[in-house]
């Protein structure tokens, strides 16, 4: 079972007892389980070290999409592309691996577009389900 990291206020988040490598894995094979695709990938630790000459704990952004729901929340919200893909975010601290995901209610609460709250709703079901499976330990 996940243990809870503590809240944001803009994240779905949980601790796993697994290491970096194998959470990262486990967040692919449950994003593509619910549909979600990862259109882009962006390792922070390395682009520090190349751009800033500054080590760090692992830490990868996942840019993810589930089509149909883009599809849906663009055709409600042209300009909502700014927000988008969803990000996920596994990272080390402290020695303990964590997963976070945007939560898409909060984020797209801040367009006012009364259409967008059950896309967004199904959104946030989706990827808490994505967080809570990849954290479970094996």
């Amino acid at each position: 079972m996940s243990a809870s990291t503590p809240s944001t206020g803009y994240t779905l988040a949980a601790r796993t007892g697994d290491d970096y490598e194998t959470a990262v894995g486990r967040v692919r094979e449950e994003l593509k389980a619910d549909g979600f695709g990862v259109l882009c990938e962006i390792d922070v630790q390395a682009t520090m070290k190349e751009k800033l000459g500054v080590d760090g704990d692992p830490y990868v952004i996942l840019g993810a999409c589930n089509p149909p729901l883009a599809h849906q929340a663009l055709s409600a919200e042209p300009e909502l592309g700014v927000l988008l893909p969803c990000n996920v975010v596994v990272y080390v601290r402290d020695g303990t691996t964590h997963i976070s995901a945007v939560d898409a209610q909060r984020m797209l609460s801040i367009v006012g577009n009364d259409a967008l709250g059950p896309i967004a709703e199904r959104v946030a079901q989706r990827l808490a389900a994505v967080v809570e499976r990849a954290s479970a330990v094996r």
